[in-house]
């Protein structure tokens, strides 16, 4: 160890205002670190429990936990764009952008695990002992979209039709489109999948939205004086692949399972998805600004 070193290890845990010394005679019992360790393997591992015999049971939720932890690696990135201050150079964000549009790129491609790796009979199974948990009930996929963009933004056509001039966010999150899975307006019946995901999440989504307001993605955006057309593209980019791409990605696997050899089967949450899923029903897009002269959906 050079002097030099030594030096700024002492600086450093001076700064802490701790004993330099008793952090370098640690390191002599310190043990060295493995990959194992470090990444938990062992752990992680050990995180999936089926709840049937059936073998491609494990494939389902090997998939979705790849997913949650895709999801997360996003979530980092738009904490970090929620945050930024220097909005004098578009590189930061154009980089976040392009870390987010990988990502995204990563989910659909990754759901060919689900389109053509699982065995149809066996699922349509063991799909049945997972009742009513459902993929609906993703937090981090509400988390990111609020993080994205103004709440507001998350109602639908309908939804907007119900909302007062000035609502407040309670009544835009009694509207937000991600209810009509399991809220059904004429009977005013609540789903247990919907209910019990509300009774988890819902003050976090709304504390969320609270604490990400002027900071969302698209705000953050337009404090660009004049972005690039670089900029804009990257941006409608995300919105597509996330918002339309990867729905219609979901749409096909499901129509496969579900809708096949002459009978429609319910989602295990009960929702109608065949309508949930499809795009032009959920009609999200996280920049609708940028899509007055085309649309989201055509987009290629």
């Amino acid at each position: 160890m050079t002097n030099e070193l030594l030096k700024q290890l002492k600086e450093k845990y001076k700064a802490l205002g701790e004993n330099p010394e008793t952090y370098l005679k640690g390191l002599l019992h310190a043990k060295p670190l493995n990959y194992w360790d470090y990444i938990e393997v062992d752990t992680l591992l050990d995180l999936q429990k089926p709840k049937t015999d059936f073998k491609d049971e494990t494939v389902f939720i090997v998939y979705h936990q790849i997913t949650e932890l895709t999801l997360k690696l996003m979530i980092h990135e738009l904490k970090q764009i929620n945050a930024h201050e220097d909005f004098s150079s578009e590189q930061f964000f154009a980089e976040k952008l392009k870390r987010l549009i990988r990502y995204t790129d990563m989910l659909i491609t990754s759901f060919e695990v689900m389109t053509e790796g699982l065995d149809y009979d066996d699922y349509n199974q063991f799909r049945l002992a997972l009742a009513p948990a459902s993929g609906f009930q993703s937090a981090q996929f509400r988390y990111l979209e609020l993080m994205c963009t103004p709440v507001i933004n998350l109602v639908n056509n309908e939804g907007k039709k119900r909302l007062t001039s000035s609502p407040e966010l309670d009544e835009i999150f009694e509207n937000i489109y991600w209810r009509d899975a399991g809220y059904n307006r004429k009977t005013g019946k609540t789903s247990y999948t919907l209910k019990a995901f509300e009774e988890k999440y819902l003050l976090s989504f709304k504390s969320l939205a609270k604490s990400t307001r002027g900071k969302t993605v698209w705000e953050q955006f337009l404090k660009f004086e004049d972005p690039s057309e670089n900029l804009i593209f990257r941006m409608k980019d995300f919105d597509h692949q996330y918002n339309v791409k990867w729905s219609k990605t979901h749409l096909k696997t499901a129509t496969k399972y579900l809708d096949k050899k002459g009978k429609t089967k319910k989602a295990t949450g009960g929702s109608p998805w065949k309508k949930y899923l499809h795009p032009k029903h959920q009609q999200r897009s996280f920049f609708p600004n940028l899509w007055k002269k085309e649309n989201i959906l055509d987009w290629v």
